[in-house]
């Protein structure tokens, strides 16, 4: 035991408890793509042979797998959007302004024709910093309707005034912008920051395990008659992969249906519970921009990893309760 501390001393990533159960998850993962694809290249021959006459059927699916997996690390590794970190590159943005301001506004002396302009750096950060929570406190509250108490929207474990949409993660113990939920097999919270990456991932995985599931049937149509162990296995495996298909189909579904309604998945089963969705009426999707500008937005146009949105006002609600007439198809109006 004390040898394996040891070793993991020099590992900084297996030092912690939690960060181990991550990288065994994510190894887990990975193992099990390899071992598809293993046992289904060791026992088909037939498969081989095809890959000899047409090397490019493997080569794609090969690189799907790379692709995957690629994806996969990607969204481990990207930030779901922390609150934090937005409050933070708002002020380092104002602090830069500021500084601007004052230093055009300081008074300067005249020595020897020379023009010395002096700056009282103290005062300076003083400045920066006492204004830098009011700004964004501001910036936060103007999202909310009117009458909103700063206490009510602030975090009472990060003590930060949460934006519109934004959630406290247990887990990870933050704040997150866009909060949909914490995934165990990522070992982070999918996010405004990462979400796009993650239905990116649920495709590639959704597209790979299909493949795979297709060329385990084959294999079992081919080999009927076959050695039965090696027919038990592939069953087995293939029984396996169906029921994470099954779920992957799912999610798959799911989050596309949020992606065009710009819903996450903690307003869809906590609605009760969440102060500015409690009063929505059902069938409404108070974010909503249209399916087509929402699936935009989602994929393409995220200039800033700290986009956040206000809350609708009431006429922008009764907006979306009317319901639609033709001359609003013609307009694509719920595009």
């Amino acid at each position: 035991m004390v040898a394996i501390c040891g070793a993991l001393s020099f590992f900084p990533c297996l030092s912690n408890s939690d960060r181990r159960s991550n990288f065994c998850l994510k190894l887990v993962l990975v193992m099990l793509h390899l071992t598809y694809v293993g046992i289904l290249y060791g026992f088909d021959k037939e498969l081989i042979q095809k890959t000899k006459q047409g090397p490019w059927y493997t080569a794609v699916y090969l690189l799907l797998l790379v692709a995957t997996l690629a994806k996969y690390f990607v969204v481990c590794s990207s930030s779901p959007g922390y609150v934090l970190d937005a409050m933070r590159a708002m002020n380092e943005t104002d602090a830069s302004r500021n500084r601007e301001t004052i230093t055009s506004k300081q008074p300067a002396s005249s020595k020897n024709g020379s023009v010395v302009i002096t700056i009282n750096r103290n005062q300076l950060e003083k400045n920066l910093l006492g204004s830098g929570t009011t700004s964004w406190e501001k910036l936060v509250m103007d999202m909310y309707p009117p009458g909103t108490s700063v206490r009510s929207v602030t975090c009472t474990y990060c003590n930060i005034v949460q934006p519109p949409r934004a959630k406290h993660c247990h887990d990870c113990d933050k704040c997150i912008l866009q909060f949909d939920h914490h995934c165990v097999w990522l070992g982070s919270c999918v996010g405004q920051g990462n979400h796009c990456w993650f239905w990116w991932y649920l495709c590639s995985e959704t597209a790979f395990s299909l493949w795979t599931g297709t060329l385990y049937i084959q294999y079992l149509i081919s080999h009927v008659s076959k050695q039965w162990w090696s027919y038990a296995i592939v069953f087995l495996l293939l029984a396996v992969l169906s029921v994470c298909l099954f779920f992957l189909i799912l999610l798959f579904i799911f989050h596309s249906y949020l992606i065009l309604t710009n819903q996450i998945t903690y307003e869809v089963l906590r609605k009760r519970r969440i102060p500015y969705m409690r009063n929505i009426p059902e069938g409404v999707f108070p974010f909503s921009k249209g399916a087509c500008r929402n699936s935009y937005e989602f994929c393409c146009a995220r200039s800033s990893m700290y986009r956040m949105e206000p809350l609708p006002t009431a006429l922008e609600l009764e907006e979306k309760l009317r319901p639609y007439t033709y001359s609003d198809v013609l307009s694509c109006r719920c595009c």
